[in-house]
């Protein structure tokens, strides 16, 4: 075969330090998952969704068939860092946790992915960061040890 070609949707998930709510502001919320958006179609990522709550994010995106997971990560981490605390001095201390979650997602479900990013507000009234992500390690099967799993 001589061309190479890959679809493989991506949900990645990660949160701030400490799951510290720097995202309250809904208005710098949806700035910076617009500015996380355009940093991963820049790596040749086409995203469908970036959405969250005061102390993660989620996107769902294409990923780049040039690229791993980890370098992508890094990149939107690095950029959306460095942009949000340029965005007054409330950020100044923003980070992101060092971990993050990518899971993959069939074509089929897709749509229902978007849909759960959108919703992710209503969402976090009744279940925790924490909560959510363990329930997505347990579905994918991922192993883990808590004690290294937050930071």
């Amino acid at each position: 075969m001589s061309q190479s070609l890959s679809k493989m949707w991506t949900h990645l998930i990660f949160s701030t330090k400490e799951r510290y709510p720097f995202l309250s502001n809904k208005d710098a919320r949806i700035q910076l998952h617009a500015y996380m958006a355009s940093i991963l179609r820049k790596h040749d990522c086409p995203t469908l969704q970036v959405g969250g709550a005061a102390d993660h994010v989620h996107a769902l995106f294409v990923l780049s068939k040039n690229s791993s997971v980890a370098q992508i990560v890094y990149e939107v981490k690095r950029g959306s860092s460095k942009w949000i605390k340029t965005q007054g001095a409330e950020f100044r201390k923003f980070y992101w946790q060092s971990g993050y979650g990518a899971f993959s997602v069939s074509q089929s479900h897709v749509e229902q992915v978007r849909r759960y990013i959108q919703r992710q507000e209503q969402h976090h009234r009744k279940i925790t960061f924490q909560n959510e992500y363990r329930e997505f390690l347990r579905r994918y099967h991922v192993e883990y040890d808590e004690r290294y799993i937050w930071d």
